[in-house]
């Protein structure tokens, strides 16, 4: 009996605005999730709330009382969501941003050693580790991933390990290959060897499509976007370690030593995060008998996992009478058909079919799907495989096996 039924999955669609059909387009399947998700409509009426409001925090009214509280409010939720006690949240610009300003906090604060990463991660937090190890004087090594599985391993990280790793970034998923990194055990190799090492985590990718737990990866700052987590774009969110929180930062002259956040921020940007936290929690309600709300939040992520992996099963191996991506002739998939790193995402290439005609002939009929091509972003993955590009398919929870099967229907006729 799958977690999510039809009946609660139709209640979970509802929720979401603009869930099967674009005011530009019209019907559509939206399988573009790794490019942003579906919004909560909650979150759409919250941000007109704030927007709306003319006041700030730090004053002495009652409207200004009412945002810090609703700060307060989401701060709380952030702990509750991620599962931690300690250090801060805190939002910036975007994540890019975020990751950009933590690494570079941290390479500073190193005084000195090794910038650890991989050849998997996302451009954000390597060009940040690249320019700011150039900055400080550290070197910067990168370890390679791994091409058939499109992952990194702890053991592909263990041999660069060393006790002068003094800062090291980790990306939770691909948002190439869509699979998982086992970032806590990563962080315990590291730990390890070089126990006060800065580990920074770009869950950008990940944030949608499972469990948080930061007491669990024991790391010193991780980085999402809300607006690919079901709230809108225009903000990043970053967590700090205490460790990492307490070194020399951007800062005013005079100000709280521990502030991060530059300048008045959105209200708005808290409390839709909160609609987020929320939804996630009433979902885990739906799937479990939990009273503890972060057990319920933990409930909706392995609800969300299992969900997903149902529909990237049926993607991959095929649905009612429709055979599944591997049975198509000269379909490759990045990163193998039964990968069980997988996080709602399918990479895919046709033989003698350019990438960018695939996705305009999904578009056509109304499938939303992505071109990646070797560039600045994807070359890291792409490139090794000698692929100019690739299609990415990618899925939240909220999808439907119905959309799936609309999707291998067309591509029968596209492979063939």
């Amino acid at each position: 009996m799958p977690l999510i039924s039809d009946d609660l999955l139709t209640r979970i669609r509802d929720r979401f605005a603009h869930v099967d059909i674009c005011p530009f387009q019209g019907e559509r399947v939206f399988f573009e999730n790794a490019g942003g998700a579906l919004t909560l409509k909650s979150v759409v009426e919250t941000s007109g709330f704030y927007a709306a409001i003319p006041d700030n925090q730090g004053r002495e009214n009652p409207a200004s009382h009412a945002l810090v509280d609703v700060i307060a409010k989401a701060r709380a939720d952030m702990r509750d969501l991620m599962n931690i006690d300690e250090g801060q949240f805190f939002v910036g610009e975007s994540g890019t941003e975020l990751l950009f300003r933590l690494i570079s906090a941290a390479c500073l604060a190193a005084g000195g050693g090794r910038v650890l990463g991989s050849t998997l991660e996302h451009p954000a937090s390597r060009s940040a580790a690249a320019r700011w190890a150039g900055v400080a004087g550290m070197a910067h090594v990168l370890v390679a991933h791994d091409d058939a599985t499109g992952t990194v391993e702890v053991a592909h990280y263990a041999p660069e390990i060393t006790p002068d790793t003094a800062v090291a970034t980790i990306l939770h998923t691909s948002p190439v290959t869509g699979m998982g990194v086992d970032v806590a055990g990563i962080a315990r190799a590291i730990r390890a060897v070089s126990p006060e090492c800065f580990i920074i985590v770009d869950g950008i990718q990940h944030a949608a499509h499972g469990r948080i737990d930061l007491h669990e990866l024991d790391v010193d700052g991780y980085v999402i976007s809300p607006y690919k987590m079901f709230s809108r774009h225009g903000y990043g969110l970053a967590w700090l370690s205490p460790r990492l929180e307490a070194v020399a930062h951007n800062n005013l002259l005079n100000g709280p030593e521990k502030n991060w956040e530059m300048g008045t921020r959105d209200t708005g940007a808290y409390a839709t995060f909160s609609d987020v936290v929320d939804y996630l929690a009433w979902l885990g309600g739906e799937v479990s008998g939990e009273g503890d709300r972060r057990a319920r939040i933990r409930a909706a992520g392995a609800a969300i996992h299992d969900h997903e992996k149902r529909l990237t099963e049926a993607m991959i191996h095929g649905t009612g009478n429709l055979p599944g991506l591997a049975q198509m002739e000269g379909v490759t998939l990045i990163g193998g058909a039964d990968n069980p790193a997988r996080e709602g995402l399918v990479s895919l290439a046709v033989q003698g079919v350019d990438p960018a005609e695939v996705v305009a002939r999904l578009n056509a009929e109304g499938v939303r799907t992505h071109l990646r091509k070797a560039d600045h972003y994807s070359g890291n993955v792409l490139d090794p495989l000698g692929m100019a590009g690739c299609v990415r398919v990618s899925m939240c929870h909220y999808n439907s096996l119905p959309e799936v099967a609309r999707f291998l229907a067309l591509m029968q006729e596209i492979a063939a």
